[in-house]
């Protein structure tokens, strides 16, 4: 970050003789960022998405508690069900311990890949008006409610499991709708609140609650299960979203102006370098240009692509480090969790790192986002092929995971940013639509790897591991070909309102 008293510019733009095509950032003074509003803000944003995530994953821990492991299942008997030796002193029929009274339930593997996959069904169904109506009216309203009735529904899991798996579906389904809203009004907030060489830094702190929330929730998960039995789980994180939701509606405002504890400093600093472009983009939205924009596309089957690996990793691995591995819960939850404490801290740095580089000049912002896209893709893809090739050595398999974790959380400084750097004023509504297709590797991954690996041989699971990397490899090489950190002549406010030709409106 800048000293208090520096101050900078930096074109942003692309060309233009329009006085909205000025540069983002003109010449200000620069407040602290330490303790204020902008920065309690990302922080508040960083615990709703820890919540949310954690709300998302731990049913891919619960699930190993949830399912009764000691019911002989086709295909579990031959030797190719443990690809690895058991630990010594174990046996195949060993039951997890939980209190007496746990229920647990016999579904296969592919019963358990549709219960994973279920969430993304809803999430990718609120992303894009989600986006849409955080643009138009703001986003404090919209990720509060996502989280509350995320949180809420959670409360309803043992009951839904109870009723059964097509219940459980149901209810993770609508988990997902709720959900949906969070990542897009999150992005609306910030078109608002974020001045442009502090973008970074400011959404890479609070998106990445998300790695943060799978970190804890993981081993929380193992341990609850343990010791409460695995209903304790969704009560708990269930109650600790509808409280975080009480402090995020007394405290959050959509737009700086409207901030009841920010300092007049700070509240001009914001609306200077934001300007115009951090505004609502009202009732019209140029749909026709976003779906001829080459940029926008990279930004679309990137993140497709990212994803495929990271659900993958997020769903799923629990289940490779008890089934093939032989961990236990606890050990599972909290091995599981590393690669998402090394994601965290990564992204956390490469946000600093990303405005330090643009604040600089040393490298222009599309530069900057295709080198931390090309490092979050194409090094990640490396640590999952030797993940594939591990074996059966844990310590092997948890270090190159947390590598491809940590290499991949510097991708939240890249291609996952970009919506805001090409189109300010869109970027909610662009984020819920790059993010409606980022979900459908949600839906497949988690059901391809119950397909590839429903004998639970490491076969199988190489396979999983090669589709992975394979996705990263293209996806790297589609971004660094097309991808932009320009503003799209599309996303820049003119004068004559919302009647532009190409511009279609979108009824909320």
């Amino acid at each position: 970050m800048a000293p208090p008293n520096s101050s900078y510019s930096v074109d942003a733009a692309p060309s233009d003789e329009s006085e909205d095509n000025e540069p983002l950032i003109r010449d200000v003074t620069v407040p602290r960022q330490c303790c204020s509003a902008r920065f309690n803000l990302a922080l508040l944003m960083f615990l709703g998405i820890s919540v949310v995530y954690g709300l998302r994953v731990n049913l891919s821990v619960a699930m190993v508690a949830m399912v009764n492991a000691s019911r002989p299942t086709p295909g579990l008997n031959g030797s190719a069900a443990h690809a690895c030796p058991l630990p010594a002193g174990e046996n195949a029929s060993q039951k997890l311990e939980q209190p007496d009274g746990t229920p647990q339930y016999p579904w296969d593997a592919e019963t358990q890949g549709w219960l994973l996959g279920a969430f993304f069904f809803g999430y990718l169904c609120t992303q894009i008006p989600g986006g849409y109506l955080s643009g138009r009216y703001g986003g404090s309203l919209f990720l509060g409610l996502g989280v509350l009735g995320t949180a809420a529904l959670t409360l309803l899991t043992p009951l839904a499991a109870r009723r059964g798996p097509r219940w459980l579906f149901a209810l993770r389904a609508l988990e997902g709708l709720g959900e949906g809203v969070t990542f897009p009004a999150m992005m609306s907030m910030w078109a608002r609140w974020a001045p442009p060489l502090e973008r970074s830094r400011l959404i890479s702190l609070s998106g990445n609650g998300g790695n943060f929330g799978a970190f804890l929730a993981m081993p929380l998960t193992g341990f609850i299960c343990q010791a409460l039995g695995w209903p304790a789980v969704f009560y708990l994180c269930g109650g600790a979203g509808c409280l975080w939701a009480v402090l995020w509606f007394l405290l959050v405002s959509d737009d700086p102006r409207t901030h009841r504890r920010i300092s007049k400093e700070e509240r001009e600093y914001i609306i200077a370098t934001v300007g115009q472009q951090g505004g609502g983009h009202g009732w019209w939205v140029p749909v026709l240009s976003m779906m001829t924009s080459v940029p926008l596309w990279a930004i679309v089957v990137t993140q497709m692509c990212f994803n495929w690996s990271f659900y993958t990793q997020l769903t799923s691995m629990p289940t490779y480090m008890s089934n093939m591995l032989h961990f236990d819960l606890k050990a599972n939850g909290f091995l599981s969790a590393l690669p998402y404490l090394a994601a965290w801290l990564c992204a956390t740095l490469t946000g600093f790192v990303a405005d330090r580089l643009i604040e600089r000049k040393v490298l222009s912002v599309t530069a900057v986002r295709k080198l931390f896209t090309l490092t979050g893709m194409l090094f990640p893809a490396v640590f999952l092929l030797a993940t594939a090739y591990a074996g059966c050595s844990p310590a092997l398999t948890v270090t190159f995971l947390t590598l491809t974790s940590a290499t991949g959380g510097t991708g939240s400084s890249g291609v996952f940013m970009n919506q805001i750097d090409i189109a300010p004023r869109y970027a909610g509504f662009l984020l819920g639509v790059t993010n409606t297709f980022g979900t459908i590797p949600g839906i497949v991954a988690p059901i391809v790897t119950g397909y590839f690996t429903e004998d639970h041989t490491m076969e199988g699971w190489r396979k999983v591991f090669w589709v992975s990397a394979g996705v990263n490899v293209g996806a790297a090489v589609f971004y660094t070909l097309f991808g932009s950190g320009e503003v799209q002549p599309w996303a820049v406010p003119r004068e004559d309102g919302d009647a532009d030709e190409g511009r279609t409106t979108v009824s909320a």
